[in-house]
């Protein structure tokens, strides 16, 4: 790594898979489904039709693809607890804040990702009968996926962060600084 900037690879890769998934949770929430509730004449009751279900797919696709960018980030930096120490100051510092932040959005993301995904499979059959008052079809809330989105696009700037500090705080490890005295050991003399 040249002078604390990363691998540019790895910095790619985080950005298109963290957009991928932004992408899907964005499609996800576009093609959420939507129930109309129809009448059954030959049983007198209501039932729900719903539009495609292609949200389900849109949203566990965007929980996949931030998994792998999370993943693949946490492989290289080895999720910066195992491999070389960080040298101390505020590169390290900044390592930690970026990385717990990270996380927290990350999960943040992935909750509401697949819980959007999830209440969106979930579709109700037979409503009562058609004397019932006040009832539709149960279907996903508007802004869900949205959600995820932008704690997505959070989660990705924040890892791009931690990844340049973490390469910032390994390689000024890296180049260990020589003292600019003429001898650093003590002499000693023999006692006469």
């Amino acid at each position: 790594m040249r002078e604390g900037k990363g691998s540019t690879l790895v910095h790619l890769l985080v950005i298109v898979l963290s957009l991928v998934a932004f992408g899907f949770a964005i499609a996800a929430e576009r093609r959420r489904s939507r129930g109309n509730i129809v009448l059954d004449e030959k049983s007198n009751s209501t039932y729900c039709v719903y539009s495609s279900d292609v949200a389900t797919g849109y949203g566990v696709g965007a929980f996949l693809f931030l998994l792998s960018g999370e993943s693949l980030l946490m492989g290289v930096t080895k999720c910066m607890c195992f491999g070389k120490p960080l040298s101390p100051g505020s590169g390290r510092a900044w390592t930690i804040i970026y990385f717990f932040s990270s996380w927290v959005t990350f999960f943040i993301a992935e909750a509401c990702l697949i819980a959007g995904a999830t209440k969106n499979a979930y579709h109700t059959k037979y409503r009562h009968v058609i004397h019932a008052q006040n009832f539709s079809c149960e279907t996903l809330r508007k802004g869900v996926f949205i959600a995820g989105a932008v704690f997505v696009v959070a989660t990705m700037i924040l890892n791009v962060y931690y990844y340049m500090y973490f390469a910032k705080a390994i390689s000024s490890q890296a180049a260990p600084k020589k003292a600019n005295r003429a001898s650093s050991t003590v002499g000693m003399a023999g006692y006469t």
